[in-house]
């Protein structure tokens, strides 16, 4: 069941979106919900990726990766009391400076449609206040990128 969509635009490629993005122990800059992330194995996001997000309100959130296709998307799953909900981060090109991100966060599991439209509220205010301030450190990062 889909639970929550986010879909926004950023003045960079997809590469540069993507490789902002996937610095995701590097989200808590942008995402002051989260304390912290932590990823195992270290290095780029890859199939065998797992992680733990630590929140600011002490919830500890784990997941691990179900799919990734280099450029275009990466998904993980991880649980929520008895839900399996599912994070999709998705890039498409709109111009060569100028990539579509999308999140789409869908669940399954007892009770779906009652504590999953708790969650998504919950996690749609995190997210609402989040992407500008992803938008501007992508921006701003992929103009200090431009050589002069």
């Amino acid at each position: 069941m889909r639970l929550l969509e986010r879909r926004f635009v950023v003045s960079a490629s997809v590469e540069k979106s993507w490789a902002h993005l996937a610095q995701v122990s590097n989200w808590p800059r942008w995402a002051r919900h989260i304390r912290r992330i932590d990823l195992s194995p270290d290095g780029p996001l890859q199939l065998e990726t797992s992680g733990v997000i630590r929140l600011t309100n002490g919830v500890r959130s784990t997941f691990r990766m179900k799919e990734i296709n280099v450029l275009q998307n990466w998904r993980w799953t991880g649980p929520f009391l008895w839900l399996l909900v599912d994070y999709d981060h998705r890039f498409r090109a709109i111009a060569p400076n100028q990539c579509e991100i999308v999140f789409t966060i869908d669940g399954s599991g007892f009770g779906i449609g009652f504590f999953g439209r708790i969650f998504a509220t919950i996690y749609a205010k995190n997210l609402d206040r989040a992407i500008p301030l992803l938008i501007k450190e992508i921006e701003e990062n992929s103009i200090a990128e431009i050589p002069l």
